[in-house]
């Protein structure tokens, strides 16, 4: 039995000269701008060569004009395929790494996919808590790249090779446990008294109100991790960090959050559990310009948790979604009092 996992992330730039590129296929996602084509890519053109030359191009200059996301992502896939091999001995694991806004893409994978002919295809991406912009677009991306592509592997899916889903998981045991480690290992080297900013991606109003769940399951996974630590109500909040244009974002924002801390004169650690990798957005925005937002404001100390990345925990977790995928269950706990187009929601009135 030749069994193959794929994970879904977002992609960086590897080089300098990815940057521009990169932010062209991101903001070109129909589930980011929504403006009808033509006018998308004027949009997307002018936002990459504008962020491209400035914002983005000083961010990720901070890390050698290049992404760790993809290196991360392949570490966690490395780690993933050893833990599923030692549940399915006897059967031939593979896990592959797609990428949503750069190499390697999903037809990149379908490629390798189309060499490998599982017998069963499982997809899973690394974002906890589904978003339309993120989960969506992603699985959707990977099947219109499927239904493009005309090789070998096409035809076999549609009679042999079987497909599994697991699309979001912001209550699995693993990724809660593996996180509330984390968490408690800064609160020791905090001072008495911390207060734990549990910050997540931002996404405009508009488009939680349309019916994303994201925000739901953010809150939902902080309540879970703070549980976990024994946090009373005024040790944690959650909060938003990336905002992006003049649109309306959800809240509170890290900076309201960094500024009620230091009023409060609290001690602050910052965990974002939104994120399972390290990139640009937490070694840039989260170790650099935070950190020093948070200086300015004068907050007290100033604590940042890692990503769960190859936590023992966080694999072993992702190893049970795939089991439970293979086994036709889903991660419904969280699934009562949302909907979107997520097939493990269910819809409320």
């Amino acid at each position: 039995m030749k069994t193959a996992v794929v994970l879904f992330n977002l992609g960086g730039p590897l080089q300098e000269a990815d940057i521009r590129p990169f932010l062209f296929n991101f903001f070109m996602d129909k589930n980011i701008i929504a403006a009808p084509l033509p006018i998308r890519y004027f949009i997307a053109k002018y936002i990459s060569i504008k962020r491209g030359s400035g914002e983005a191009r000083e961010s990720y200059a901070r890390l050698g004009f290049k992404s760790p996301l993809l290196q991360n992502t392949q570490a966690q896939a490395i780690a993933l395929q050893e833990e599923l091999s030692k549940s399915y001995p006897d059967d031939e694991v593979r896990v592959f790494v797609s990428m949503r806004y750069w190499k390697p893409f999903a037809k990149d994978v379908i490629g390798e996919l189309n060499k490998f002919l599982p017998d069963r295809l499982i997809c899973l991406p690394l974002y906890p808590q589904y978003s339309t912009t993120t989960t969506n677009s992603s699985f959707e991306n990977f099947w219109a790249e499927v239904q493009a592509d005309d090789g070998e592997l096409h035809a076999r899916w549609n009679e042999e090779t079987k497909v599994y889903e697991q699309k979001c998981y912001p209550l699995q045991d693993g990724f809660i446990n593996a996180s509330a480690e984390l968490v408690k290992k800064e609160l020791e080297k905090a001072p008495e008294g911390a207060r734990v900013l549990f910050s997540a991606h931002g996404l405009p109003k508009k488009v939680v109100e349309a019916g994303d769940p994201y925000q739901f399951q953010c809150e939902k996974t902080a309540e879970a991790i703070a549980a976990r630590c024994n946090l009373g109500s005024d040790d944690w909040r959650i909060c938003y960090q990336s905002k992006v244009g003049p649109l309306e974002w959800i809240g509170p924002s890290v900076e309201d959050e960094l500024r009620r801390a230091a009023q409060d004169r609290k001690p602050v650690i910052i965990y974002p559990h939104a994120f399972v990798s390290e990139h640009v957005e937490t070694l840039v925005e989260l170790d650099i310009d935070y950190k020093e937002l948070a200086e300015k404001e004068g907050v007290p100390y100033y604590g940042r948790v890692p990503a769960v990345g190859t936590h023992p925990e966080f694999i072993r977790g992702l190893c049970s979604l795939v089991i439970r995928a293979l086994e036709g269950k889903k991660e419904k706990e969280i699934c009562q009092r949302a909907f979107t187009g997520c097939g493990c929601m269910k819809k409320v009135a």
